[in-house]
């Protein structure tokens, strides 16, 4: 006997277990020997990570497509794995370290330090496993792999695997080392990715300096040029004055010099379309050294860069060659040597008001940028890094996509794709951390550099070079964690090695990930997985969007608006959160996610359940010998046909990853066409007596049986309660097996024309009373009159013989035929027919028109105030983006209550002239 109630984590531990116990989602199973592969890789998520709303999306809408293809037959291999997260990873470790008050990593040396974290990995890392379990997700866990790869393992693959592309790149001319600005965070001294940037808004300052003109002899003509900033201490790297083209004011200063105030340097007036005419003064300093767009324009106009901060932030000019050339600082600028950034902010400004050049100071509101894991200021900071030429690799990625080889969910996503790839800058690779994959390159004391997969190699290289053996240093920095990850979808199958899983499942077929990370690893993967391996990595992929707060903002600790996943799992359930997850995931559009929308869904399993133990209560048994095919009774044709119709709704939408339309479908065939109208027009022949025992015999069956299909079109979405629904109803049947490797339900053929208008026109008909008793105010427990007009035969055949159902379930007091309506009486068009509901002396017609009348007038007041903010661009442009999702959603449902209102009006207002 079925509990009373559905228990969640119960049903979640025992599904857990059988699936582990049955190995069910290992790819490469015997009994799919000869089956068509499928892979998805994951995305692999930190080492140090635990789960967050964006990873249950994420590996919902991957476990959905898994579940699904393994159920239609195909070998799948859902890839899992982790990233080791360099820079987060390091940042943890030490965290723990200085907690425990040991000696810091600089202290303890780097293997010591790695060592710690390789322990930290073995005791905490990887916590997020446990926890994608707990949502269900059905990887093949037996070939878990780690973009670090196995410590102590002999010639570790994975090792191997990013070695090699990194030094056949470089053989290649791809790989190399230059000179750039990179984003700098000073806390942990190393180059970040603008992925690891976040732009903060501050309320900061914009000083206007004043830069005396010079004439060509270097004395001062009192004229002078104007210049603001955000960063008052950077002009001490100052290199020029940068402004438009077509600014009158300063034409004829083009080409002369300004003596840079406290340096002495004199620097050129250039000019360039980065400066706008219409911002601050119309002029801009240029300090190429420390900001991305001089360093561009400096470039253009053969400004050389000059560094004037050290790797934390602090002025460094002492021996700073760059500084003191062609400078004749004052002693006030020298001592400013030493001092953190902000502090030599507030010197700068006091020493420029001292020598008078300090024209205004105003407020200014501006983004900042920020590092996301130490939380300061980032600095533009022109340091030695390694690059990979990428223009080339992108451009066979672009042509992949033109190709159709790999396409994107949405489409609209291709532009973006464009857009980036064909105006892409070379990629930093390098990265001052410990943690990671060392840059296989060694040094000699003579600045020798060698490439090679091992010492050794590298070794026997300068050997050869300089004919003897000679001492060598590696390169201490690591790469950046994206490299390794770019390779992911081949380096997981065992490349460089020609593996056999490599041949069977690659190229992958299908990426789900955040539209955030498109070029960070998305396009990434396509330009190294078509370089090495000369093929797309995937043929298809589906970007996701973010998961807001039930008012459209984005999650953030600061805000205190974060989701827990795993406490909504605690209260609710896994089913829950996944199926809600997947009703709101329309392509294209944010998700907004509440517990409530859970809770509902939550309720959806309860139904579910309810209707499966009613059914249990009633005799409703499978039937081993049950054809539905050979069903007779239109009330079981049609709920079969209905199914039918639904599992090719499901699929469709599944197909096309519109996976909200796909849990709608399972959704309204399962609440409202099974569990609403199947089990409550079956009751009479369940419940009542002398009913005829073939009839009810083949209706239990068909219950039985309609569940069965139900657990397998919900069991992609809410895989434990359709487990534990198949173990329950199937305990009585020999070699069941597990329904995560039952075949995907194929109803063809069920489909019933003449069962769907008998049963079709009952449901409608009950329907439209239901509706026209709710808009016209009828108190709900009245009984009104239904009179059916111009009925022909047929329709009077249904009438009869479901009299007693629509009187009950439509709260009638009789129903009666007549040639023409009644006076004061509602009219309902139903499949043809023409029903009316006399309701003289039960509702006030004319009242109920003036009240509707009235509420229409007020949702086409708000629908007009909503389109005249959505019309101005000003509010469009300047609005956050939950703000104008917001006013359009409101408009979308004022325009629904209005076509309601609408629709009960015009039921109403002949009546009540």
């Amino acid at each position: 006997m079925m509990d009373k109630t559905f228990d969640p984590a119960g049903a979640e531990a025992r599904a857990s277990a059988a699936w582990t116990h049955a190995d069910a989602f290992r790819a490469g199973r015997p009994d799919r020997a000869g089956a068509e592969p499928y892979c998805i890789v994951i995305p692999p998520p930190n080492v140090t990570g635990s789960l967050h709303i964006g990873h249950a999306l994420n590996n919902t809408l991957q476990d959905i497509l898994a579940r699904f293809e393994r159920m239609r037959g195909r070998d799948v291999l859902w890839q899992p794995g982790m990233d080791h997260a360099g820079i987060a990873t390091q940042m943890v470790v030490e965290r723990r370290m200085a907690e425990a008050q040991e000696p810091g990593r600089r202290e303890i040396g780097r293997a010591a330090f790695l060592d710690k974290v390789w322990a930290w990995k073995a005791e905490s890392g990887g916590a997020i496993v446990s926890q994608l379990k707990r949502l269900g997700a059905s990887c093949d866990w037996s070939r878990e792999r780690f973009t670090m790869g196995e410590r102590g393992a002999p010639d570790e693959q994975m090792v191997r695997a990013v070695t090699k592309v990194f030094v056949d790149l470089h053989a290649q001319g791809l790989i190399y080392r230059d000179k750039r600005l990179v984003n700098w965070d000073p806390k942990f001294q190393t180059a970040i990715s603008d992925l690891e940037v976040q732009q903060v808004e501050v309320k900061g300052h914009l000083w206007h300096f004043d830069y005396p003109v010079v004439d060509e002899a270097g004395a001062e003509t009192g004229a002078i040029i104007t210049v603001a900033t955000t960063r008052p201490e950077t002009m001490l790297g100052d290199t020029a004055v940068a402004v438009h083209p077509e600014d009158e004011r300063y034409t004829a200063l083009v080409g002369s010099y300004v003596r840079l105030p406290l340096v002495g340097r004199l620097i050129p007036i250039v000019a360039d379309d980065y400066s706008d005419p219409e911002k601050g003064t119309g002029a801009v300093k240029i300090t190429p050294a420390h900001d991305f767009n001089d360093f561009e324009v400096g470039r253009r106009h053969g400004c050389r860069p000059i560094n004037i901060l050290d790797s934390e932030a602090r002025i460094a000019l002492d021996g700073n060659a760059d500084f003191l050339a062609d400078a004749n600082p004052d002693a006030e600028a020298l001592a400013l040597h030493g001092l953190d950034r902000f502090a030599a902010r507030k010197a700068v400004v006091a020493l420029m008001e001292a020598a008078g050049r300090l024209r205004e100071i105003e407020a200014n509101t501006h983004a900042v940028p920020h590092g996301d894991r130490s939380g300061v200021v980032i600095e533009p900071y022109l340091t030695d890094q390694w690059y990979v030429n990428v223009k080339p690799l992108a451009e066979r990625a672009l042509q992949a996509v033109r190709d159709g080889r790999t396409r994107f969910v949405p489409e609209n996503s291709e532009k973006t794709f464009f857009q980036w790839l064909e105006n892409i800058e070379p990629w930093c690779i390098s990265r001052q951390l410990w943690w990671g994959h060392q840059i296989p390159v060694w040094y000699d004391a003579d600045g020798g550099v060698y490439v090679a997969g091992t010492e050794a190699e590298a070794q026997a290289q300068a050997a050869e070079k300089q004919g003897r053996a000679v001492d060598l240093v590696r390169d201490e920095d690591v790469l950046d964690t994206w490299f390794s990850s770019a390779l992911w979808p081949f380096s997981t199958l065992g490349w460089p090695e020609k593996t056999a899983e490599l041949a069977r499942y690659y190229p992958t077929n299908t990426l789900v990930t955040g539209k955030d990370i498109l070029f960070f690893w998305v396009a990434r993967m396509m330009m190294l997985g078509l370089h090495v391996t000369d093929d797309v990595p995937f043929d298809t992929v589906y970007l996701h969007t973010l998961v807001r707060d039930a008012s459209g903002a984005k999650m953030s600790k600061s805000k205190g608006n974060v989701v827990d996943p795993l406490g909504l799992i605690e209260q609710y359930g896994a089913d829950a959160l996944r199926f809600t997850l997947t009703a709101l995931a329309a392509q294209g559009r944010d998700i907004k996610l509440s517990p409530a929308r859970v809770e509902g869904y939550r309720n959806f399993a309860t139904k579910l359940w309810n209707a499966a133990r009613f059914a249990e209560m009633n005799g409703c048994a499978l039937d081993p010998a049950f054809d539905p095919k050979a069903v007779r009774e239109p009330l079981n044709r049609w709920a079969l046909g209905e199914a039918a119709r639904a599992v090719a709704e499901v699929t469709a939408a599944l197909e096309a990853y519109r996976f909200n339309d796909a849990a709608a479908g399972a959704y309204r065939f399962v609440w409202n066409i099974f569990c609403d109208w199947t089990i409550e027009l079956a009751k009479p022949v369940l419940q009542g007596e002398g009913v005829e025992a073939g009839l009810k015999a083949e209706t239990q069956a068909t219950i039985a049986f309609i569940i069965d299909q139900i657990a397998k079109l919900l069991h992609p979405f809410m895989p434990f309660l359709t487990e534990e629904l198949w173990a329950i109803k199937g305990e009585a049947i020999a070699n069941r097996g597990l329904l995560t490797l039952q075949a995907w339900p194929d109803l063809s053929g069920l489909a019933d024309a003449e069962a769907e208008a008998e049963i079709g026109f009952v449901v409608d008909l009950v329907s439209e009373v239901r509706s026209a008793r709710s808009e016209t105010g009828v108190p709900a427990g009245a009984q009104v009159p239904l009179v059916i007009v111009g009925a022909d035969a047929g329709v009077r055949a249904r009438v009869g013989a479901w009299h007693d159902t629509l009187v009950r379930l439509a709260r009638l007091s009789e129903i009666g035929f007549a040639d023409a309506a009644p006076r004061n009486a509602v009219q309902l068009l139903v499949r043809g027919s023409v029903a009316a509901l006399p309701l003289e002396g039960i509702v006030d017609l004319g009242a109920e028109v003036a009240r509707l009348k009235k509420e229409a007038a007020k949702a086409e007041g708000e629908i007009k105030k909503l389109d005249g903010k959505l019309g101005n661009a000003d509010f469009v442009a300047r609005a956050p983006e939950e703000v104008i999702e917001e006013s359009r959603e409101r408009r979308e449902a004022e325009a629904e209550r209005l076509a309601k209102l609408q629709e009960a009006l015009a039921r109403l207002s002949d009546q009540a002239a």
